[in-house]
């Protein structure tokens, strides 16, 4: 009898200490499987719009409070909805009956309140300005209400709408903004738990009204300094792990917008400029100053930093 209870007490004790662990990577499997799926959905959603820009009541001539404040909860209504199954679409003061928390977890593990204006996801949506010369370098932008939609999956979405987003030219400097059209924030279980970025919070986001890029990057949690154009390349895999590499432009400008998802909506020193793996015609790196959206060429072998996102 006391080798059996001496047995159990370790089959305990081993099941305690395994379980947690087991049933985490069955969630972020599970998660996974999700995120890829319902990327897989909105980029071909997005893929039948034939433009992004303009949706609904909001356009040049038509920019009255009431446009603007429904200018997200419109494009949901006219536009997404007839691409997309969806089976319930709630304004920016209901967004918790589409099954959204009030409170999220940031990637860094801070608590934040849902962001329901594209201001209050990031202000330099609305106003951003740099003084070096040349490109397009100044930007504002209507602060528009956030959306809530239920997809029929499950997954309970919010969305960012900028009505005047614009395909742009690159040059060797410009804002990300104005290429910005929709930015989402999706939960894939609701306000179940554990409502955390990295697990079953992430963002898609939409960059030009037309030609439309989907980019839903996962970044890694920390962020590597000191990295310089001649050792971007190979910073993430040596640093991080064979499963993670540098995002492109695209998926930077994603975590630009939702850079207080990450815990870093304050940026300073080394940290405010991000290397992408997209090249400029000159061979190099394209930055993104990431306190005011700013794409930028760097000067060779110039130290900034880098965020790594998974393969």
């Amino acid at each position: 009898m006391a080798e059996i209870l001496l047995s159990l007490t370790i089959i305990g004790v081993v099941a305690a200490i395994t379980l947690p662990s087991l049933t985490g990577n069955i969630n972020e499997r599970t998660w996974n499987t999700q995120r890829k799926a319902l990327y897989a959905r909105m980029s071909q959603a997005i893929a039948l719009m034939p433009a992004l820009n303009g949706c609904g009541t909001l356009t040049a001539g038509n920019e009255s409070t009431s446009a603007v404040d429904t200018a997200a909860e419109t494009f949901v209504t006219e536009g997404l909805s007839k691409v997309l199954k969806i089976n319930n679409i709630c304004d920016n003061e209901h967004y918790q009956d589409c099954g959204l928390a009030s409170t999220i977890t940031t990637l860094k593990g801070d608590t934040m309140s849902m962001p329901l204006t594209i201001g209050a996801l990031n202000p330099q949506m609305l106003s951003a300005s740099t003084d070096l010369p040349g490109g397009i370098n100044k930007y504002s932008a209507l602060n528009t209400k956030a959306a809530a939609f239920e997809t029929q999956n499950g997954e309970s979405v919010l969305l960012f709408y900028n009505p005047n987003c614009i395909n742009l030219n690159e040059t060797w400097m410009y804002m990300v903004q104005p290429r910005i059209c929709v930015n989402m924030v999706y939960d894939l279980n609701g306000n179940k738990g554990p409502n955390t970025v990295g697990k079953d919070i992430g963002f898609i986001t939409v960059l030009n009204p037309t030609d439309s890029s989907v980019v839903a990057p996962m970044p890694f949690n920390s962020i590597i300094t000191g990295v310089t154009s001649d050792n971007a390349g190979r910073v993430c895999t040596q640093n991080v792990g064979d499963e993670y590499r540098l995002p492109t432009k695209d998926e930077l400008g994603s975590l630009f917008i939702n850079r207080s998802l990450l815990g870093y909506s304050t940026i300073s020193g080394g940290s405010s400029h991000w290397y992408s793996s997209s090249k400029f015609s000159a061979g190099r790196n394209w930055l993104l100053v990431m306190n005011i959206g700013e794409y930028r060429v760097p000067d060779a072998g110039a130290g900034w930093s880098s965020v790594c996102v998974k393969r």
